[in-house]
This record gives structure tokens, C-alpha cells and sequence, in this order.
């Protein structure tokens, strides 16, 4: 796992760069993905300590790419972020029961986005070493 890198996969292009800029000010480093498909491609070779999802993008969504990323071995300990305008109730349940550690509403706020995505990886460390 890259401990400083987080993958930003959102189709559109201005939130992307919002969210990756609200990132690389905290001190992380980013890379982005315009559609599910190659969110997964990048996962496998980057293999980044926390993912920023958007539920619905074009080529595979935000649920299918975290399902394949827990199925997978080599990148299924990292943390998962999903973003979305859909929160419902229901709609949060599926993002959390398809393996994603948190859930974020949009419109985001950059500074609630970083918080929650670092209280997440941490989440996720403990899982791993199983505290």
C-alpha cells in the first residue's frame, strides 16, 4: 500500500480537481480517475492507501469498483470513501454494504472530506492489524 496516496475517481472534472486539491493541501498525494474503469486499473497498480469514490460514474460505479477492490487480495485493505448526491437512507446502506468504509453527501465540504477520509483509513489500519 502507498501510505500517502489516495485515488479521486469522479467524472466530473471540477469536483475532481476540488477534491484533489483539498487533498494534496492536507499532504496527500492524488490521482484521479474519470470513470469507475479506470479507478480500477490505477488501484491495482498504485495501490493507494484510501480511495474517494463517486457512486454513480460512467464504466463501473462507485459500488461495483469497491466490491472489486475488497474482493482483491492485494488492495482490499484500503479505505474507501464513497461521495454522492443521493443520501438517502437506503442509498447509504448500499454504498456501506458494498464494502465502503464511510459516505459522504454532496455538495462536499472540502474540509469535512479530508476529516472523514483520514478518520477512515485510520478505521481501516486497525481492521488490518486486527485491533
Amino acid at each position: 500500500m502507498n501510505e500517502n496516496l489516495i485515488l479521486v475517481a469522479e467524472d466530473d472534472p471540477d469536483l475532481r480537481d476540488m477534491l484533489t486539491f483539498a487533498l494534496e493541501r492536507a499532504g496527500y498525494t492524488t490521482v484521479g480517475a474519470k470513470d469507475g474503469s479506470t479507478a480500477a486499473r490505477i488501484i491495482q497498480v498504485a495501490r493507494p492507501v484510501g480511495i474517494v469514490t463517486d457512486v454513480r460514474m460512467p464504466a463501473l460505479n462507485g459500488m461495483e469498483l469497491c466490491q472489486l477492490v475488497r474482493r482483491n487480495p492485494e488492495v482490499r485493505n484500503a479505505a474507501v470513501l464513497m461521495v454522492s448526491a443521493n443520501a438517502h437512507f437506503h442509498d447509504i446502506n448500499a454504498g456501506l454494504g458494498s464494502g465502503a468504509d464511510g459516505y459522504l453527501p454532496k455538495p462536499l465540504s472540502p474540509r469535512r472530506l479530508v476529516v472523514e477520509l483520514q478518520q477512515v483509513i485510520e478505521r481501516r489500519k486497525l481492521i488490518t492489524n486486527g485491533a
